[in-house]
């Protein structure tokens, strides 16, 4: 059990964010793992990004514990990759060693292994997660959202309640409950502000970092799920009301969508998902938001209570 102590001010610096290295580390340790509820991604990118010899002796080191430094805690709420490949640059070359060895993978010129190590991390990131990154974006920003309108009311606290079940409230405390019945000593913010990380990747676990000054907490997002699963049927009652097809659109935007990700995991035709995703749009089911350069759907309130029809 790990028991982070927060004070009322501490509070005031919990931060959300979505870092891709985040989703880079913890996609590595799910196809390392063969965890069941990545299989259908593993067996799509597994070959992608098999000959990445320095990127796999680094994040699949012998301790199996990756090097802090490549987990940079995101600075703005929606970093880039390259903003983190960044920060993971200017990691000083003595702390890069020094994390590697306690890892397992002895350096000794640190700064001549980094640029191989970044550019094999762009190699990664697009073999293995390019495809899925606006849906992984758009998943978390679905997530902030709806954490930091539930914080509205009753207060700040709720922006941590039901995070996981693994993570409680003591009165002045959040614990996170590892599956080993192991006790480590409380930690504390120290001033440094806690990024609240959803990570896609991070599969039915939590997982806490603390480093140096970096204060980090990953956990699954609402609807994560959906990302990796095979569309699911929808609830007959809501198939009797809209239609089979509408019905399956709007039970697919658990996790916000673009017309793109509807025609494809549904296997329509773009028009036939535009023309759904329109008529949803006009009975208030669902709203449309700019994601970039997409323009991705979610479901409304009123859609959220119609998908719950069984």
């Amino acid at each position: 059990m790990k028991r982070l102590e927060l004070t009322p001010d501490d509070l005031l610096r919990v931060r959300f964010a979505h870092s891709p290295m985040a989703e880079v580390v913890t996609s590595a340790m799910a196809l390392r793992s063969g965890s069941w509820e990545h299989a259908r991604w593993r067996a799509r990118v597994a070959a992608r990004v098999s000959g990445l010899d320095v990127f796999w002796r680094v994040f699949a080191p012998p301790t199996g514990a990756i090097p802090d430094f490549l987990s940079p805690v995101p600075r703005t709420a929606r970093p880039t990759l390259p903003d983190e490949l960044d920060a993971i640059a200017a990691t000083p070359p003595d702390h890069v060693a020094a994390e590697l060895h306690a890892a397992g993978v002895p350096c000794e010129d640190p700064a001549a292994l980094m640029p191989t190590l970044i550019e094999q991390i762009r190699r990664y990131f697009t073999g293995a997660l390019a495809e899925l990154w606006p849906r992984l974006r758009a998943l978390a920003d679905a997530e902030i959202a709806h954490r930091t309108s539930a914080a509205a009311f009753p207060g700040p606290r709720a922006l941590l309640d039901d995070l996981h079940p693994r993570l409680r409230w003591d009165p002045d405390a959040l614990r996170l409950d590892y599956l080993k019945d192991a006790e480590y000593p409380p930690w504390h913010l120290d001033g440094h502000p806690l990024a609240i990380l959803p990570t896609a990747f991070s599969g039915r676990h939590a997982w806490i970092l603390e480093s140096g000054d970096r204060r980090a907490l990953w956990y699954p997002p609402r609807s994560v799920h959906a990302v990796f699963a095979a569309a699911p049927p929808p609830p007959a009652p809501l198939a009797a009301l809209l239609g089979g097809t509408r019905a399956a659109v709007l039970t697919l935007l658990a996790t916000p969508s673009s017309t793109g990700d509807v025609a494809e995991r549904l296997g329509l035709a773009p028009a036939t998902a535009s023309h759904h995703l329109t008529a949803l749009r006009d009975a208030g089911l669902i709203v449309a938001a700019r994601n970039g350069r997409r323009l991705d759907y979610r479901r409304t309130d009123l859609g959220e209570r119609l998908t719950s029809l069984g």
